[in-house]
């Protein structure tokens, strides 16, 4: 019989619900049955994409010897991360504490009341090694809340203080100053694998955070540095095995430091940072590579990750068939039966398909030689050799989409959908794609429709996840912030000022819901959210942007909107707090780095004035959005829009009755003339041509 689970809505969940184990959702039921038996929680978190959490469900949940110790002893919990990142938030940073690592499946032991007292991350079903089996585990935790009770809940206390006490990274009145830039910029540096490009070793991430911020750092300072380590870090990956050369999209990391192998899941938000990233590698540079690599990330994710609605889906799976990668890779015969020979042939000396294989007897593709070096082996020419590769990646292509698919988790997250949205948004100016505009403006119609909902008595009205036609689960700090920052882009894509609007709302339940006006920063949780053992307020930058530096660069951007000094106040209230810390630990905090450097860059606003679908305002606006220009804020309306006149203070005053087009540049609202003449406009906004 399915358990508990079977009622929810999220997938990571429901491959649990079969489980013999007598698993709840967190929630009050639960709370109340431990309460009521006097018995400890064993807590379980994961995410779909896991796969370790496969593998433990594999042996010990779906084992009914197992199951049924964890039913005679525990109230059992399971979560899924990424629909309740404040749990997840809570309890890593207890295990952290505890076993002095993380990771996922996580394994927390609690108290009735939902205090942590003991944790790790995956156990086998048996002792192996040194690494006690989970029955073992189960039994001892068991033993010790029965008989030595006072000592479980003084070890739970003095781990909450303890947690308490980390939350002080800073000083709320720090001085912001362009040295920190300088500072996080030489210990990045310090860090950089010049061989193969990113930072650190095996495992290996992308980063898109630093590598945005190397963006910023170039753009700021025209170091050469910055740019070289850029461009050799997103040539590295874009190479590698992390990249899917038949379907494009990154996959998470790749497990050794040549960014060969990787781990297959594939990540919305991944995806959605690394398109902006290579968007702007190709502004700076105008190299059509990077645009290439943009589009085909994005082409990806509208074509696999998007839902009839317009929502964009958040994993796909690194498992088909019970196989990490099976999915993914090839041998050498499956390549000859599919190519023929002399296809084959240029497309194994091409992507370093070998024999042996790389990845368990088969091969995942990577760039082994370049096209002119690989039609030269061949013995074709080299355009030859570019049409073969293009035909023999299509016919990949297809062969690969009839396989047994990895599982998808088909739940929407707001704050992963905001991330998207920011990109699609941009890229539609930038390359001129009204597909991408399209495709975001759809995105944001369906959550305003299906994530934002006015509720009586309780400020907060949006929603975390959608799946099936339901909305579940109160949105967190990052939700409002990415979707602000995501919606902001799609204003300054659009010109419609529906989108200016609700981003501004959402800044408004930020500021009342979220902020510390006693210590500086947001918490995670709002206000009106259910009450936990602690109120989690993250600042690191993981793989997301962490809540607070999204929302930093949300009132940051607001501002230069509106001028607003409250809004502005909020935008510097966690870099300011966060100061001392940030440049020691570049890669923990790479998002507020660039609000950072948002916060101290001369901000350029623009405002562009005449009829949208005039050719010659095109060409203006073509202008303003060809160069990188991080730190600008621009506005647009039509002659006598006194609406979004009324409501975008950069655009007070400059809304008037004649027929050609003006663009107005300020830099931290202080004005020049108006310009109609796309040159002109270009030399006021790079003044000196870089």
């Amino acid at each position: 019989m399915p358990n508990r689970l079977s009622r929810e809505t999220s997938p990571y969940l429901l491959q649990h619900a079969g489980n013999p184990v007598d698993w709840y959702p967190w929630g009050e039921e639960a709370l109340v049955r431990a309460r009521e038996d006097d018995r400890p929680i064993f807590l379980s978190i994961g995410y779909s994409a896991c796969h370790w959490c496969h593998v433990m469900a594999h042996e010990s949940f779906e084992n009914p010897h197992i199951a049924a110790l964890m039913n005679e002893l525990f109230v059992n919990i399971k979560v899924d991360r990424e629909e309740r990142p404040d749990l997840d938030s809570i309890y890593m940073q207890a295990v952290q504490a505890i076993s002095g690592h993380g990771g996922w499946p996580m394994t927390v032991f609690l108290t009735p009341d939902g205090t942590p007292f003991y944790g790790g991350t995956y156990y086998p079903p048996e002792d192996r090694g040194t690494t006690p089996g989970f029955p073992r585990v189960l039994r001892a935790i068991a033993d010790a809340y029965r008989d030595r009770r006072d000592d479980i809940e003084r070890s739970g206390r003095d781990l909450l203080d303890r947690m308490r006490q980390s939350e002080g990274l800073g000083a709320a009145d720090s001085v912001l100053e362009p040295g920190v830039l300088d500072s996080a910029f030489g210990a990045l540096a310090g860090q950089f694998d010049a061989v193969n490009g990113g930072f650190g070793n095996a495992p290996k991430f992308p980063q898109p955070m630093a590598l945005e911020f190397l963006l910023r750092s170039y753009h700021r300072t025209h170091e050469p540095r910055a740019l070289a380590m850029l461009e050799s870090t997103l040539r590295h990956m874009a190479e590698g095995g992390i990249y899917d050369h038949l379907g494009g999209g990154f996959h998470r990391y790749s497990t050794d430091g040549q960014w060969r192998i990787p781990h297959f899941e594939k990540m919305l938000y991944d995806n959605a940072q690394l398109a902006r990233v290579y968007l702007g590698a190709f502004q700076i540079t105008g190299n059509a590579f990077y645009r290439h690599m943009t589009e085909e990330t994005l082409d990806y994710v509208l074509r696999e990750m998007t839902n009839q609605q317009g929502g964009f889906y958040s994993t796909q799976d690194a498992d088909s068939e019970g196989e990490e990668g099976k999915f993914f890779a090839w041998s050498r015969k499956e390549i000859l039966d599919a190519l023929g020979p002399e296809s084959a042939l240029l497309f194994c000396i091409r992507f370093g398909l070998d024999e042996h294989g790389s990845f368990e007897g088969k091969n995942v593709l990577h760039v082994s030689a370049g096209t002119e070096d690989a039609a030269k082996a061949a013995g074709v020419s080299t355009d030859s050799a570019r049409r073969m590769l293009d035909e023999a990646r299509s016919r990949l292509f297809a062969i690969r989409e009839r396989r047994v698919h990895p599982g998808l988790d088909d739940k929407v997250v707001t704050s992963w959908n905001g991330l998207l949205l920011r990109a699609l948004s941009e890229a539609s100016r930038v390359l001129e794609r009204d597909d991408y505009g399209a495709a975001a403006v759809r995105n944001a119609e369906f959550l305003h429709e299906q994530m934002w909902s006015p509720r009586e008595s309780n400020t907060l009205r949006l929603l975390r996840t959608w799946r099936n036609g339901r909305g579940k689960g109160e949105a967190y700090l990052e939700d409002y912030a990415c979707l602000a920052n995501g919606l902001l882009s799609l204003y300054e894509a659009t010109f419609d000022r529906r989108w200016f609007t609700w981003a501004r709302e959402l800044a408004g339940v930020m500021a009342n819901e979220f902020g510390d006006s006693n210590q500086g920063g947001f918490f995670d949780t709002g206000r009106g959210h259910e009450a936990l053992v602690l109120r989690p307020k993250e600042f690191f930058d993981n793989a997301m942007p962490s809540g607070n530096s999204a929302a930093s660069e949300a009132f940051l951007r607001l501002s230069a909107f509106t001028g607003d000094a409250g809004e502005e106040h909020w935008g510097l209230s966690t870099a300011r707090l966060l100061l001392p810390a940030v440049s020691r630990y570049p890669t923990g905090f790479g998002h507020l780095l660039c609000a950072i450097d948002l916060a101290l860059a001369p901000r350029k606003e623009v405002a562009i004035v005449g009829h949208l679908g005039n050719p010659d305002t095109r060409k203006l606006i073509r202008t303003v959005f060809s160069p990188y220009l991080p730190n600008k804020a621009v506005a647009g309306a039509e002659p006598d829009d006194r609406e979004s006149e009324r409501i975008l203070p950069l655009l007070e005053g400059r809304v008037h009755g004649s027929e050609g087009p003006l663009v107005y540049v300020c830099e931290n609202f202080s004005c020049q003339m108006p310009v109609s003449e796309p040159e002109t406009l270009a030399r006021m906004l790079v003044p000196d041509g870089r």
